[in-house]
């Protein structure tokens, strides 16, 4: 029982540390394996109370938005394919299928305006 646990705690070792870190450091010569501390070193973020949530959809407007990950032709049809199911589903329920501006990481100050004004929800994330 501890050689099975020796080897799956070394097979996570290696995986966190990257197989070929591990065979570079072990060819070195120098016995060191250097790796990053995971600890945060500064203050968390302050946290924001989370919206309160809809007792329903009936009459809602909900905006589904593609943060752009993967560029415009990454499976933006799974959007498609959720309004069409809401519709059948919710059918007072209005689905604003948006692309977020620019990269994934970028922000779209604009974008979240207009949610904020016109939608009652909204479902952020990746189509890919």
């Amino acid at each position: 029982m501890k050689i099975k646990g020796f080897w799956a705690s070394s097979l996570l070792v290696l995986g966190a540390l990257g197989f070929t870190g591990y065979m570079q450091a072990q060819s070195s010569g120098t016995g060191r394996v250097t790796v990053l501390n995971p600890a945060i070193a500064s203050k968390m973020a302050k946290r924001a109370p989370l919206s309160p949530r809809l007792t329903t959809l009936e009459g809602k407007t909900l905006y589904l938005v593609d943060i752009n990950w993967g560029g415009p032709d990454a499976a933006y049809s799974v959007y498609e394919e959720m309004q069409a199911w809401f519709a059948k589903e919710i059918p007072s329920l209005k689905i604003v299928v948006k692309r977020k501006k620019g990269a994934y990481s970028q922000d779209d100050p604009e974008l979240w305006k207009e949610i904020a004004k016109n939608g009652n929800a909204a479902m952020v994330g990746i189509s890919g």
